[in-house]
């Protein structure tokens, strides 16, 4: 009984890691495509604003 535990254990430590090292990429991929949308966004405004 006390394997068994011990294996649920261990599956429960592997998805809260492999939840954590999803979270954290989502994270970054959403903070980087917002930094890439105002440097976009800049670049727009830069451009039409010489006319």
């Amino acid at each position: 009984m006390a394997e068994f535990l011990l294996c649920i254990a261990q599956y429960l430590v592997i998805m809260v890691v492999l939840a954590a090292v999803g979270g954290c990429g989502a994270y970054v991929g959403i903070r980087l495509r917002k930094k890439k949308n105002a440097k976009a966004a800049t670049a727009d405004n830069n451009i039409g604003g010489d006319e």
